[in-house]
């Protein structure tokens, strides 16, 4: 009994212990990452949010076959075993098919996590086409001068974009105390941007590195002068008449947005980007973002080495992913739980899918998640029944 009593009083007093460390002042972000775990696609409403407004708003027209179409049966179990919540197809800049479970609406806000990456580089083009920015070899010290050179090699808007900017930023996501950890559940995305130091030249690696976005969108901020959520909303949100307004995830009350994730938007909404894309950076005949900085952003670098599988970069151009699937090159946007914007341009279509899970990694040449196989053959399916 006495042994039980002392095992008792041990971990009440570990207890006592985490729970004092836990209400340091610098601990907020493990709080947070005690009471809320792992991130989930509608956990918007425990953060402060900015409103990317939609001020233009105009609903996709429908195709011919809206509403015709289904989900072929044998392709549905492996939508519910990802926890799929909503999946649109776009064909020819019209609503083909769109569906939606777990009580998820066309109006329901889902996360994009790292989805908002891409929309970051979209608003770098968009600084390029306004003359905020002169272009992607830009020296990073043009707006924050303690990024300078490493070993003789000048850091640039490039090396961000391309994820080859050398730092020290540790991509993961099973401790909680990485940076990544940081970023998300944390209240000062500024010190961990700003701290990140150079370790290698840039232009040399690809290696994946939130971080490196998070900086991307204070480069946007700096040259722009706005908020980056007014600034997508006026350049990006509302000439692509969006119907919704979204909302962009905040560090804390009036702070900086999660740009490296955290753009809470619904499907169809979503597919507007992917839209873009096909429309060469057009919208209703206004250029929104360059043509050939588009061109280039949905390229993949193949003069960095990709860290992780130390071979030829063919999978990340600027903050755009991209992937040949049945002969068809595709660049996409990719979110950690199963977030993705196809883009096809052979077919003039967009696929969205939005859901809890992803699947495994292949290791095939190309390294993208195996769930993705799914989505694009179905995806495909309803385009050629169109």
């Amino acid at each position: 009994m006495k042994i039980i009593k002392k095992i008792l009083c041990v971990i009440l007093a570990l207890l006592c212990l985490a729970g004092g460390f836990l209400m340091l002042p610098g601990n907020y972000y493990l709080r947070q990452t005690v009471i809320h775990l792992f991130p989930k696609i509608d956990q918007y409403p425990i953060f402060e949010n900015r409103t990317v407004e939609a001020g233009s708003p105009l609903p996709w027209e429908k195709a011919e076959k809206y509403g015709a179409l289904s989900i072929p049966e044998e392709d549905q179990p492996l939508f519910r075993q990802y926890g799929t919540v909503a999946y649109v197809v776009i064909k020819d800049g019209k609503l083909l098919f769109e569906s939606y479970w777990d009580d998820y609406s066309p109006q329901s806000l889902s996360n994009s996590f790292s989805m908002a990456k891409s929309i970051v580089s979209l608003a770098v083009g968009c600084a390029i086409e306004d003359g905020f920015i002169r272009g992607i070899d830009q020296p990073v010290s043009d707006f924050f001068p303690q990024f300078g050179a490493y070993d003789g090699k000048i850091l640039t808007l490039r090396h961000l974009l391309t994820m080859s900017a050398g730092v020290d930023f540790d991509e993961s996501y099973s401790s909680p105390f990485s940076p990544t950890t940081k970023l998300y559940y944390g209240n000062d995305l500024h010190s961990i941007a700003f701290g990140m130091k150079q370790i290698e030249k840039p232009g040399v690696h690809f290696n994946y590195q939130s971080g490196v976005s998070q900086l991307l969108a204070y480069v946007v901020e700096k040259a722009t002068g706005e908020r980056i959520s007014h600034y997508v909303s006026r350049k990006l949100w509302t000439p692509m008449h969006a119907e919704e307004n979204a909302l962009w995830s905040l560090d804390k009350a009036g702070g900086m947005e999660k740009a490296y994730c955290c753009f809470n938007t619904n499907a169809g909404d979503f597919a507007r980007f992917g839209q873009l894309i096909l429309n060469k950076g057009q919208w209703d005949g206004r250029q929104l973002v360059p043509e050939a900085y588009l061109q280039e952003a949905i390229r993949p670098d193949t003069t960095l080495t990709d860290i992780q599988y130390q071979e030829v970069n063919r999978r990340y151009g600027l903050q755009f992913w991209h992937l040949t699937f049945q002969g068809l090159s595709i660049p996409y946007m990719r979110g950690i739980h199963g977030q993705y914007v196809f883009v096809v341009p052979e077919k003039n279509a967009v696929i969205v899918r939005l859901g809890y899970k992803r699947g495994k990694v292949n290791q095939t040449p190309q390294h993208y998640p195996d769930d993705i196989d799914v989505w694009l053959s179905t995806g495909l399916k309803l385009i050629n029944q169109s």
